[in-house]
C-alpha cells in the first residue's frame, strides 16, 4: 500500500522589538543569566502587564504579507500549563481572537507553484530557558521570558518534507523583507513544531497526528519529517496504531522519542486575560501598516524570471535577499544598463565579497549608482572586466565614484590602435617560437594576447589586441 504524508507546521518567530511584549525589559539576545528580568516577566504577585504596541504592529504586518484577514479587535488569553521555565504557570497568548486568520503562503518546489493555508497568526510571550550545563544542576534563565513571538499555524496542506522546507524558507524570507525578525536561527529566532500523520494514498480522511518538538533548523525539519513518516508507516504495516502524542526530535541521533501524550486545546483552559484589554486597530493604523509592506520575495522572484530573463536559480538567489534585490532593482531603474549585467555582478563578485566579510550590502559604501557607473565604464571600454573587479573592491570600502577610483589607480584601458599596434608588433617580433608554431598550424592567439596584456600592464583593450594580432599574423 502507498501512503501519503499530511503535514502541518507551527512556526514561532521572535519579533525584533527593543523591549519585551508586556514589560520594558530588553529583548536583546545574549545577556548574562537573568539580567533582563523584572517582576512582570518573572511573574511576581501583583505585577501587571502592559502590551507592547509594536508587537501588534508587526503581527498585523506579517498577516497582511501572507494574505490573512487582520482582525481589528484582538484579545489576549491565558494558556494554563506548568513548567519550570514558565514562572506564572500560564502563558499570555491568544485563543478565540487571534490578530490574523485565514491566510495563504505560495512557494515553489521543483519549479511547481504550491501553496499552504495559514489558519491563524497570533502573538504571545516566550517562555524562559532551562540551562543544564552552567553549574552542577539546572539553572532557569528568565531572560527569554516575555520576549515577543508570533506563532503561525498552518492547515495540514503540506505533503512532503520538501514542501515543508520551502514553506519555511518563504516564511523566513518574508520576515526578513518586513524587517520584523532578525531570522538568526542559531539564536532561536525562528523555531517550529511539526505535526505529521499518514493516510492511504487517495484517501480524504486524516490519520492520527503526532507533534514533534525541538526542531531548530529547516534541514532538521526535513530529517524529522522523513523519520516520522517512515516510523508511522512501519507502525501501521506491523498491525499497530499511531498514537496521538508529542515526541522530541534528536537531530544528533536522528530519531525521536515520546515526551508526553498529546494535549488538546481544552487541556490548556484558555480564558481571556483579565489584566489586558482588547486591542483595536483603526483605519489610520492599518493604512500605516499596509504602506510599510514592500514587494515581497515571491513577486520579485517571478518578475525576475519574466522581466529580467534570469534563471530560476539566479532569481531565487537574489530575491531571497532584500538588500540584494533592492540593489538590483535600483540599478535596473537607472535605465543605463541591462538588469542581467547588474545581476551577474551581484551573484558573483558582490556576493563573494559579502560572504567573505560576513556582512550585508548596507554595511558597505556600495550603492546602486556606483554599480551602474562601474558597468557603464566596462561597457564603454574605458576599463577591462579584470580592472572592474579591482574597482569594485574599492567601491565597497571607499567613498569615491568608479571614475575617481579608475583615475587614482591608473586603470583606464588603452584603446588607441596605434599604441596597441606597436605593442603587438613588438611582442610578435620577440616570440619567434610562437610565430613558428602559428606557421605550423597551431593556435597561438591566446598566448600572444597574454603577452600583450602583460606588456601593456593590463591596460590594453583585449578586443583591439585580438584584432591586431590576427591582422599581423595574417601577414606572415
Amino acid at each position: 500500500m502507498k501512503y501519503e504524508a499530511v503535514i502541518g507546521l507551527e512556526v514561532h518567530a521572535e519579533l525584533s522589538t527593543k523591549s519585551k511584549i508586556y514589560c520594558s525589559c530588553s529583548a536583546k539576545f545574549g545577556a548574562g543569566i537573568n539580567e533582563h528580568t523584572c517582576p512582570v516577566c518573572t511573574g511576581m504577585p501583583g505585577a501587571l502587564p502592559v502590551l507592547n504596541r509594536q508587537v501588534v504592529h508587526y503581527a498585523a504586518k506579517m498577516g497582511l504579507a501572507t494574505g490573512c484577514t487582520v482582525n481589528r479587535l484582538c484579545q489576549s488569553a491565558r494558556k494554563n500549563y506548568f513548567y519550570p521555565d514558565l514562572p506564572k504557570a500560564y502563558q499570555i497568548s491568544q485563543a478565540e481572537h487571534p490578530i490574523c486568520s485565514d491566510g495563504e503562503v505560495f512557494f515553489y518546489v521543483d519549479g511547481k507553484k504550491k501553496s499552504c493555508r495559514l489558519e491563524r497568526i497570533h502573538f504571545e510571550e516566550d517562555a524562559g530557558k532551562l540551562l543544564h550545563d552552567e553549574i552542577d544542576g539546572t539553572v532557569v534563565d528568565f531572560n527569554r521570558c516575555g520576549v515577543p513571538l508570533i506563532e503561525m499555524v498552518t492547515r495540514p496542506d503540506l505533503r512532503s518534507s520538501a514542501e515543508a522546507k520551502e514553506f519555511l524558507e518563504t516564511i523566513k524570507t518574508t520576515l526578513s523583507y518586513l524587517d520584523i525578525c532578525d531570522c538568526k536561527m542559531e539564536e532561536g529566532s525562528i523555531r517550529c513544531d511539526v505535526n505529521v500523520s499518514i493516510r492511504s494514498e487517495g484517501s480524504e480522511e486524516f490519520g492520527t497526528r503526532v507533534e514533534m518538538k525541538n526542531i531548530n533548523t529547516f534541514s532538521g525539519a526535513v530529517r524529522a519529517i522523513d523519520y516520522e513518516v517512515a516510523r508511522q508507516i512501519d507502525v501501521v504495516e506491523h498491525g499497530g496504531k499511531v498514537q496521538q502524542e508529542t515526541r522530541r526530535w534528536d537531530d544528533v541521533k536522528l530519531k525521536n522519542t515520546v515526551m508526553r501524550t498529546k494535549e488538546d486545546a481544552q487541556d490548556y483552559r484558555y480564558f481571556p486575560d483579565p489584566d489586558l484589554i482588547a486591542v483595536e486597530i483603526d483605519d489610520t493604523w492599518m493604512e500605516q501598516i499596509q504602506s510599510e509592506i514592500p514587494e515581497l520575495p515571491l513577486a520579485r522572484y517571478e518578475r525576475y524570471l519574466h522581466d529580467y530573463g534570469m534563471t530560476a536559480m539566479e532569481a531565487r538567489q537574489i530575491s531571497d535577499s532584500f538588500a540584494k534585490a533592492n540593489l538590483l532593482d535600483a540599478a535596473a531603474a537607472s535605465g543605463k544598463i541591462e538588469p542581467k549585467k547588474a545581476a551577474n555582478w551581484i551573484l558573483s563578485d558582490i556576493s563573494k565579497y559579502l560572504n567573505d566579510k560576513e556582512i550585508e550590502v548596507e554595511d558597505t559604501m556600495l550603492t546602486p549608482d556606483k554599480l551602474v557607473d562601474l558597468i557603464c565604464l566596462i561597457d564603454k571600454g574605458t576599463i577591462s572586466g579584470a580592472a572592474g573587479k579591482k574597482v569594485l573592491i574599492e567601491l565597497f570600502e571607499k567613498d569615491e565614484t568608479a571614475a575617481q577610483i579608475v583615475k587614482r589607480l591608473g586603470l583606464e584601458q588603452v584603446s588607441d590602435e596605434g599604441a596597441i599596434l606597436a605593442i603587438v608588433q613588438d611582442v610578435i617580433s620577440r616570440n619567434e617560437k610562437a610565430v613558428a608554431d602559428f606557421k605550423a598550424g597551431k593556435n597561438v592567439t591566446g598566448f600572444l594576447v597574454g603577452q600583450c596584456m602583460k606588456a601593456s600592464k593590463g591596460q590594453g583593450n583585449p578586443q583591439i589586441i585580438n584584432k591586431l594580432i590576427a591582422q599581423e599574423l595574417s601577414k606572415l
